[in-house]
């Protein structure tokens, strides 16, 4: 099942909307929130900062997926909303590697 998710974006067998706004958007934003706070939090505690740096940066490798799962559907889908999800994609990795 866990192997599934990835298998079904990479392919393009998920639609580009629910790609983009729920997993993309909502959950891994969600995630690197979370992630974010918890760095902070362990800062806070004055632990290691290479401990910090891997806990924020730990959603990346899944941040990078997603986006580039969106632009794959993206170019098979094509047209306007399509440019708008690629764009919007790359401009949401870069803030959440840098936030």
């Amino acid at each position: 099942m866990f192997a599934d998710f990835f298998r079904l974006r990479w392919r393009g067998r998920v639609p580009l909307e629910r790609l983009f706004w729920r997993d993309m958007l909502l959950v891994a934003t969600l995630i690197s929130a979370v992630s974010t706070g918890l760095a902070l939090t362990l800062l806070a505690f004055k632990l290691p900062l290479w401990l910090v740096m891997a806990v924020h940066l730990a959603p990346v490798p899944y941040n990078i997926f997603l986006t580039l799962a969106v632009w794959r559907i993206a170019e098979k889908v094509g047209g306007l909303w399509a440019w708008l999800a690629m764009l919007g994609s790359a401009l949401w990795l870069v803030a959440t590697v840098v936030v």
